[in-house]
């Protein structure tokens, strides 16, 4: 999913976030980005995501990220 790339990178200019396994810890993402997140993915991809599913688990990295955002978008029908 190469959209999310440029998504991220609208949050975090310059950061190279095909490296990291784990956006938090490894300090790429902090509470505030990882909203700007969900807005972000929200308005991009047409998604509505449930509060209760923003946990750092689906926040992780590019591949849990893409798969959170899949399963959104299968259950919307895009």
């Amino acid at each position: 999913m190469s959209e999310l790339l440029p998504i991220l990178d609208s949050i975090s200019p310059g950061t190279d976030f095909s490296q990291s396994q784990n956006f938090i810890d490894d300090g790429l993402l902090d509470s505030f980005d990882v909203v700007t997140l969900v807005a972000a993915l929200e308005k991009k991809l047409n998604i509505s995501i449930d509060g209760a599913d923003v946990t750092p688990e689906n926040f992780k990295n590019l591949e849990t990220l893409e798969a959170f955002v899949r399963r959104y978008r299968e259950n919307n029908g895009l």
